[in-house]
């Protein structure tokens, strides 16, 4: 496939718009979201199980989605990306991960996470070497801020970078990394100041490729198994003083700002997955006849079909609202972790309805049903579990 994402200078605003958020999209990102989603059926539908049983990150695909703009949706042109919106963002996640969810959140972690981190905070020399090879596809980014220690408690953090002459030397490790063992640069945090606590938190992008740094356990997943995750180990890793990310003890900090864009990105992922377990369950629903007609006739089918469709709005709604909200220039600290935690509980209770809808072959491999109930558990733990979620939400209203 040649054509690229979309044409340039497609802008976020609803072709109809109340006051505020609108609730309709513009031809242009309906444009975006149908090529997503032919692209999504005709390269990535036939090899979905195949994947997944294997176990295989598929670099070709991810080639294939630099070429039409999908791994730099959120960036400007001028920097290898697309130039579109986040609300583009969540359609192109969304569609993807309605066929593939590995797929998805591989898209996701690479735009929203380790490309936008140095977006947002590298300087321009940064931005040049790292963020226009990956916008294009030509690098897999990964990012590193959890460990074996540090998971919702970043203050955990153990990796620590000693500056010696004009590099840091890094040493510790990274748990679940999001191409840890298939990318090319990753963005790591590591301590600078263990008197400061998370403010001695700093950010440094780092080549996977130099010695120092290698892949230690790829993880045997449950779900998103396409989805490459594995420890990063550091050892007497020397990186440039170059590659440090705005100033020592930043990195916490500016990592809370880019999880702000990130948790956009799990609530579109799980949002995709529940639109794809519903879109199978329904049609199931439809085929499967039990006591002479389509089970689709039963009231108890209809009633699970009504508040699976009526939850995948509403989650919808949630993160179309915190997009729209990013593309505005807004804080969406609170509207994110909103979408992400609905998102993500909503599209766990759709994929179990769906695997009831199927009945017994909703527990094989031969429904897709089976799949999207492992791949979703995922969006409520992945950058900030649902506690956390509900803690951020509080701290915010309390805040007033």
């Amino acid at each position: 496939m040649t054509a690229t994402l979309a044409p340039p200078h497609v802008h976020a605003t609803p072709t109809k718009a109340a006051p505020g958020l609108g609730f309709s999209l513009t031809e242009e990102q309906l444009a975006v979201k149908r090529m997503v989603r032919d692209f999504a059926e005709s390269e990535i539908a036939p090899h979905v199980m195949t994947w997944d049983e294997a176990q295989t990150y598929p670099r070709d695909i991810a080639m294939k989605l630099g070429e039409l703009g999908m791994m730099g949706v959120i960036f400007p042109e001028e920097y290898g990306g697309a130039g579109l919106s986040y609300v583009d963002y969540v359609n192109v996640v969304e569609e993807l991960s309605r066929v593939d969810g590995s797929v998805g959140i591989s898209v996701a972690a690479h735009n929203s996470l380790c490309t936008n981190h140095i977006y947002l905070f590298g300087n321009e020399e940064q931005k040049r070497r790292f963020v226009v090879p990956l916008a294009q596809g030509k690098l897999i980014g990964a990012w590193g801020l959890t460990e074996a220690g540090a998971g919702s408690d970043a203050k955990g953090t153990k990796t620590v970078a000693v500056r010696d002459g004009n590099s840091y030397v890094l040493n510790g490790s990274k748990n679940f990394i999001t191409h840890g063992s298939v990318g090319d640069v990753a963005v790591l945090m590591a301590v600078t100041d263990k008197t400061a606590g998370t403010h001695g938190i700093s950010a440094f992008v780092v080549d996977l490729h130099q010695p120092g740094i290698r892949a230690g356990k790829k993880e045997n997943k449950l779900g998103l198994r396409a989805s490459d995750t594995a420890t990063l180990v550091m050892e007497d890793c020397r990186v440039p003083v170059e590659n440090l990310l705005g100033h020592e003890g930043q990195g916490f900090i500016q990592s809370m700002k880019v999880l702000d864009g990130g948790r956009i990105s799990i609530a579109s992922l799980a949002l995709g997955m529940a639109q794809g377990a519903f879109d199978c369950a329904l049609a199931y629903s439809r085929q499967r006849e039990q006591f002479g007609k389509p089970i689709s006739e039963f009231q108890s089918i209809q009633n699970y079909l009504a508040d699976m469709a009526t939850e995948i709005d509403a989650a919808r709604l949630l993160t179309h609202r915190a997009a729209w909200m990013k593309d505005q220039g807004h804080n969406t600290t609170k509207e994110s972790s909103m979408a992400k935690l609905f998102a993500s509980e909503v599209s766990v209770r759709v994929a179990n309805l769906a695997v009831q809808i199927h009945g017994g072959y909703g527990f094989t491999k031969d429904f897709k049903a089976e799949k999207f109930y492992r791949d979703v558990k995922l969006c409520t733990i992945g950058e900030g579990t649902s506690e956390i979620q509900r803690m951020v939400i509080a701290r915010q209203l309390l805040r007033g």
